[in-house]
């Protein structure tokens, strides 16, 4: 049984927890995993999270092919070849006996990660509901948005109980039984009419322009992207340095899950009657003001920090698949969204070392580069253009 376009909710539930699997299993393992691994290996962690960048390098290679991929034949065959290829690889590292083995099974992952994450869902919807898909790609980031949630508790107690391998077989389990038979479900390519029902729809912004505001957006998406990475990496570091005391700490760092879903609510309800070109001006903002303020009030500004800064990267994963869709059309929007997150991801991949490595030398002033990005992010996006 395949679900019809006009299943929408369904079709929303099944990308949505599909996705809250993908990022749990890869994305969010890392965090509790690499130190395990590492130590039954008798390695630094430092070799796992290189590891993990080297995937992330190998998901910004094939995010353009996947994306013209799904533009052509829909996202269903990409989708479910993600979750064999997760499985695999969490399969592999499961198994290893060696480190080069290890690195392997991440390098599977970062395959997996290129075809299966959020770029992949969202030119799906696209695919599927044309102009239409705005509401729908909220609402699997909705959906998505209790990965960490999930994952991370989910992860720890695993190991916990039985050892990291069997919580990479357990992350393999997951997408077999559960992931893999929810994408076997969706609509194929062909069943949808809403994009070829506007022909030339993809080439109504005047070349010049449209490179230009791609290359905007790409910056965009980049900058924002490394602040979100450097700051789950290094958020409760970062706010103790500001002068937090560790238990307000990671408190705040726990708001940013609540914070970023609260946001996606907001958008879901109010903002999408707006220009999504307005919510990504406003969401770039937050993070600069949220660092503001904890630069000013020090500690005492960690979970006010953590709820502007969070709520802001959640309005922006949403803007990330909805305004390239807003301002270009649904036509070849799949292999856009791979050229336009590749540089994202390169950057996803150094975020935590290079902000690392700052935070060390100069402590909380560290955050005033992550400040300066968002502010070029936003006077960037002044650039743009709403289109109807």
């Amino acid at each position: 049984m395949r679900l019809a376009p006009e299943n929408r909710k369904s079709i929303i539930a099944a990308l949505g927890i599909g996705q809250t699997v993908g990022y749990a299993s890869s994305y969010y393992l890392p965090a509790v995993l690499a130190t395990p691994m590492a130590a039954s290996f008798a390695v630094s962690p430092v070799w796992i999270f290189a590891a993990f960048s080297a995937a992330m390098i190998v998901s910004a290679l094939l995010g353009p092919w996947a994306g013209a991929r799904i533009d052509r034949l829909g996202g269903r065959g990409i989708l479910i070849a993600s979750n064999l290829i997760f499985a695999a690889g969490l399969g592999l590292m499961a198994a290893s006996t060696a480190l080069p083995w290890l690195i392997a099974g991440w390098i599977l992952m970062g395959i997996g990660m290129g075809i299966g994450l959020y770029d992949s869902a969202f030119a799906a919807l696209a695919k599927i509901y044309g102009r239409d898909a705005r509401s729908a790609i909220t609402g699997i980031t909705l959906i998505a948005g209790f990965a960490s949630t999930v994952g991370w508790p989910l992860s720890a107690w695993l190991e916990a109980q039985f050892g990291w391998r069997v919580a990479c077989f357990g992350w393999m389990a997951i997408h077999l039984g559960l992931a893999l038979p929810l994408h076997l479900i969706l609509p194929a390519g062909g069943e949808s009419q809403s994009v070829t029902a506007v022909p030339g729809e993809a080439i109504a912004v005047p070349t010049e322009a449209r490179t230009r505001d791609m290359a905007i957006l790409a910056f965009v998406f980049a900058v924002t992207w490394f602040t979100s990475t450097a700051m789950a990496a290094h958020l409760p570091r970062m706010l103790e340095a500001a002068g937090a005391t560790p238990v307000a700490a990671v408190a705040a760092g726990a708001l940013i899950g609540p914070a970023q879903v609260a946001a996606r609510v907001l958008e879901f309800v109010f903002l999408n009657r707006v220009h999504p070109l307005l919510s990504a001006r406003l969401a770039t903002l937050a993070h600069p003001v949220a660092a503001g303020l904890l630069m000013i009030a020090g500690g005492p500004a960690a979970a006010a920090f953590a709820l502007l800064h969070g709520a802001g990267n959640g309005v922006l994963t949403i803007a990330k698949g909805t305004l390239p869709l807003a301002l270009f059309g649904p036509g070849g929007y799949g292999l856009r969204q791979g050229l336009l997150s590749a540089p994202a991801r390169v950057l996803q991949a150094i975020a935590p070392l290079l902000f690392g490595i700052l935070l060390e030398h100069s402590g909380a002033q560290a955050i005033w580069l992550t400040t300066g990005l968002g502010l070029m992010a936003f006077l960037l996006l002044l650039l743009l253009r709403a289109r109807p």
